[in-house]
Parts: structure tokens; C-alpha cells; sequence
């Protein structure tokens, strides 16, 4: 449990996410989420030079990554501060978070930034020198592709950990369908008044076309109509499976910011120094083989109970939800109503890039608990390697 990480009021950001091979493909990640949180901090007239550590949420590697944290600190303007970079696949977010608020807690820095920043369109193909294969034939990996279409320790594709779930659960295709629709029908929420509630939070990103020309990206790109009909015209990906392309989440490019600091420092930086977002506690577990989907609800659990709370005691939900799967399997092992998490919408319906996933899942969050008058925020959701991570905020 954490009692001195704070979260200034709308001191986070998200740009929209763009859909694979979209508006943002051809950008460098790390490149653009620093531009973007530079222009970000000019828009609340803060000065980068005071934040003391910067953590670079990212997972598929961009040209010089490995200077990622310092790099993105100076591109920023914090050119005298450090950085790191943090990778765990779905979950770079919650470890983000969590690292910058135990650097809060322990005192190790008092003000922190994380970007998370990700492109899964145009991912690097990798090839490794291999002198001993057949004619010196060298290894190769597509980065963003082979990753998830196998895992290395379990040997499935990721679809397949969340069709072994559903069968473990019982869950079936119409259930699935179903959820996906409702699950459209909150994103629409977010859509209604001109993108009312999205504009809270969301920070247009610009991209450099030319010397002379720069468009700007105001909006989610890539989000498909969804019907009941058309759902159920659609095939399961895997002959066996429950799950269609309609119930799937979609690769896709963007980045996040979000202000880490102390309780004093929150309600200096906030656009309301009368709402306190703290962070309060962390969880993670890890699930059997091929079951990634599974290893959510215990990482809750102890995000939950880290924080002394209970499931009655939540006023917002919201998962990283790649399949549809994901939140019947967790509602039903939590006792939660499932049709009440992830107002204002979740990456099944407006994509996943990856490590920025989560962070506008936070940030979604707290905007809806604003609105509610404040409670307790769950987010948590899977990762590579059948694991997961869990975070509880408490808005206020």
C-alpha cells in the first residue's frame, strides 16, 4: 500500500489511438510521445525542468530505444533529469505507475513523469548472426507479430490462452458477442456532446507531414461499427473458439502521460485543487500456462486487499481487455457486475498499443469517478506470459 504518491488533477494526458498502419505508423513512439508531452506541459505553463525522473513506458522497440529514459527526459525539456525505460508487454503501465509512486513514497524523488509510448504498426523484424544454422541462415523475429501469435514458455497464441479460459469458465459465444456490444454502446458514451467526456482528457497529437505541413490527430482512428448483426455474421478465429475478430481488440499507436508526485505538489500542479487522486496500492499474479486471462482476478485481488478493500467497496472498474473473455472470466470469479465495468469505453473497442493501453484506462477512471463525487478505482488487466497487474486509485 502506498500513502504519498499523488496524481494531479488532469496532470495526465492521452492522445487518441490510431489504427494499425493509420495516421501514426510511420512515427517514432518515443519521438512523438515526448513532442506530444512537451506541448502537453506548455499547455498547463509547467516547467519540465522540475520534473526529477522521468519512466518511459514502451514494448516494441523503435530505432535507439536503448536511450529511451534519459533521451525522452531531454526531448521533454528535463534535459538534467534521469529516465528509465519499463517494458512488460499489456501491464508496462501499471509497473510504471507503481515504480514512480514507490520513488514518491520512499523519497527517492518528489516529482516523476511516465510516458507511455508505443507503435505496433511497421514493428522492427529482428535477425541474429547464427553460424551454426543451415548455411549460416540467421534467426529472425518479427517483433510485434511473432510475440503474439506464440509464447515462447506456453507455445500458444494469445487467442488461444483466452479460448482456454472461456472454456475453463464456461463462457460462451453468445456471452461474448453480447458483452462486445455493450462494451461499443459505453464507448459511445464517452462519443456523446461532441466527445464530451473524452475531451477531459484527451491532448490531440500532431504529426510533421512535411516542412510545410503538420496534420493533427483529434480523434480514436480505427473504430469499427459494431452490431448485434453483424456480430454474429462473424466467424471464430480459431474453428473451436468463442471468440471473433469482433471480439477481439485491435494493434494499434499512441502514447500516454501521466504526473507522479507528492500530495503538496499534486494540488500545486492540479486543474482542481479540490480533487486528490491517490495512488494506494498495487497488485500482480501469474496464472498456468495458457491461461493468461485467468491471471487478472487474483491480481485484483491483491491490488484490492494490499489497499484494505473489498468489491463492494469500488465505484469504477476498468480492464485492459483484449478479449471479450477477459471480463466474464473476472466478473464471475469476483462476483462483480460486468456490464458496469469500463464506462466510457476499453481497448476492445478503441484498440491496444500496448503500453499506453492501461494509462488511458487509469485516466478514463479518474475522469468517471470525478463525475461521481470521488470512490475507489480499479484497474487491472493481462500481460504476456499469463500474467497480469492490478492498480487501486482513490479519488477524492
Amino acid at each position: 500500500m502506498l500513502t504519498k504518491a499523488y496524481i494531479p488533477y488532469r496532470g495526465y494526458y492521452s492522445t487518441p489511438f490510431a489504427k494499425w498502419q493509420g495516421t501514426l505508423a510511420n512515427e517514432h513512439s518515443i519521438v512523438l510521445g515526448a513532442a506530444t508531452s512537451k506541448r502537453f506541459f506548455e499547455s498547463k505553463g509547467w516547467d519540465p525542468k522540475t520534473i526529477e525522473y522521468v519512466l518511459v513506458g514502451s514494448t516494441v522497440y523503435q530505432q535507439q530505444w536503448f536511450y529511451s529514459g534519459p533521451w525522452a527526459a531531454a526531448m521533454m525539456g528535463a534535459e538534467s533529469s534521469p529516465g528509465v525505460l519499463i517494458t512488460q508487454a499489456c501491464s508496462t503501465s501499471a509497473f510504471s505507475l507503481y515504480q514512480a509512486g514507490m520513488g514518491v513514497e520512499t523519497g527517492m524523488f518528489g516529482n516523476s513523469w511516465c510516458l507511455m509510448a508505443d507503435r505496433c504498426s511497421n514493428g522492427p523484424h529482428a535477425v541474429w548472426p547464427n553460424p551454426a544454422g543451415p548455411g549460416g541462415k540467421p534467426i529472425a523475429e518479427d517483433w510485434f507479430m511473432d510475440n503474439v501469435n506464440k509464447d515462447p514458455w506456453a507455445g500458444e497464441a494469445m487467442i488461444r490462452t483466452a479460448e482456454n479460459v472461456a472454456k475453463d469458465f464456461g463462457i460462451t459465444r453468445e456471452q461474448c458477442d453480447e458483452l462486445t456490444l455493450r462494451r461499443y454502446e459505453q464507448y459511445q458514451q464517452a462519443l456523446a456532446g461532441d466527445r464530451e467526456f473524452q475531451k477531459r482528457y484527451m491532448f490531440p497529437v500532431e504529426v510533421q507531414i512535411s516542412k510545410k505541413k503538420t496534420i493533427t490527430l483529434e480523434a480514436d482512428e480505427g473504430v469499427m461499427a459494431t452490431t448485434k448483426e453483424g456480430l454474429a455474421g462473424l466467424k471464430p478465429v480459431l474453428p473451436d473458439g468463442v471468440l471473433t475478430f469482433g471480439a477481439q481488440t485491435f494493434p494499434a499507436d499512441g502514447n500516454c502521460g501521466i504526473c507522479v508526485t507528492t500530495r503538496e505538489k499534486a494540488k500545486e500542479m492540479s486543474a482542481n485543487p479540490g480533487i486528490e487522486v491517490q495512488l494506494v496500492s498495487f497488485g500482480y499474479a501469474r496464472t498456468k500456462k495458457a491461461h493468461m486471462a485467468a491471471a487478472v482476478a487474483p491480481s485484483a485481488k491483491m491490488a484490492l486487499d494490499k489497499a484494505g478493500i473489498k468489491v463492494g467497496d469500488i465505484k469504477a472498474v476498468k480492464t485492459h481487455n483484449p478479449f471479450a473473455a477477459n471480463d466474464l472470466a473476472m466478473a464471475k470469479e469476483l462476483g462483480m457486475d460486468v456490464n458496469a465495468m469500463n464506462n466510457y469505453g476499453s481497448s476492445l473497442i478503441y484498440g491496444h498499443p500496448q503500453a499506453p493501453t492501461g494509462a488511458r484506462l487509469m485516466i478514463e477512471g479518474i475522469e468517471e469517478l470525478a463525475t461521481k463525487g470521488g470512490g475507489y478505482l480499479l484497474f487491472s488487466g493481462c500481460a504476456a506470459g499469463d500474467t497480469a497487474a492490478s492498480v487501486v486509485l482513490k479519488v477524492s
